[in-house]
């Protein structure tokens, strides 16, 4: 098979099962239980939100699931999208880049394929799961052939953009030395509410479990001020 045939150009129609919804691809993720393999192209394949990498991916990460991301070159200098690595690499996740990745797909524990399928109406966009052990066998074969080649990602490689504004620096900061919401709310001006939305995001982006870990990892990269005035 060529490195670049789509996995689904292999399938018969009778092959394909009914498109599932994001909410049934989310089961199949929460019940992962050794490995996640995921390959994007950088395109708009997969509906969102399974475009984006999202708390699943991280819960995942937390259980002990291992996963595998391999990404375009882009990524390393896209912020979007850089964030989002960021995070999934401080969490655990291996990432890899190619200057192309030949498919889009998700592979849960070996046993279920989820790639990106067009419907009867010829609306891209939609989504077919797999268990079929020929079509998930193909599309780990074709990930594994490509994964050696690519080159890894780490949170350094990423552009500066991926890093915290002064703001969330300060807000860090704060925090960690053992300010409450409420007086930190009161220091920068702002309300309880964004402090609390602020901090989940901060989380998130470090692959943190608790505020400890995240102002130990954020002062672990340089992130935290050295006083705040």
């Amino acid at each position: 098979m060529n490195s670049q045939t789509p996995v689904l150009s292999l399938l018969r129609p009778a092959d394909r099962a009914p498109a599932p919804t994001s909410t049934a691809v989310d089961t199949q993720l929460a019940g992962a239980s050794r490995e996640v393999l995921v390959a994007r192209r950088g395109n708009t394949a997969f509906p969102r939100p399974l475009a984006t990498f999202r708390k699943i991916d991280h819960d995942n990460l937390r259980r002990g699931v291992r996963y595998r991301v391999l990404v375009t070159d882009q990524v390393r200098t896209a912020p979007g999208a850089s964030l989002q690595l960021s995070a999934l690499a401080l969490a655990g996740a291996e990432v890899r880049t190619l200057p192309e990745v030949p498919m889009d797909a998700f592979v849960i524990d070996g046993s279920v394929a989820v790639l990106p399928a067009e419907g009867a109406d010829g609306y891209p966009g939609r989504i077919a799961m797999f268990r079929l052990a020929g079509v998930v066998r193909t599309t780990t074969e074709l990930f594994e052939r490509v994964w050696p080649a690519a080159v890894p990602l780490i949170a350094s490689d990423l552009p500066a953009a991926a890093e915290l504004t002064v703001r969330e620096r300060e807000l860090l900061t704060l925090l960690f030395d053992g300010c409450t919401d409420e007086s930190v709310a009161a220091r920068l001006r702002i309300s309880v509410r964004t402090v609390r939305r602020m901090v989940s995001d901060i989380m998130n982006r470090l692959g943190a479990r608790s505020r400890f870990q995240a102002g130990a990892k954020a002062a672990d990269r340089g992130w935290l001020m050295d006083r705040v005035g």
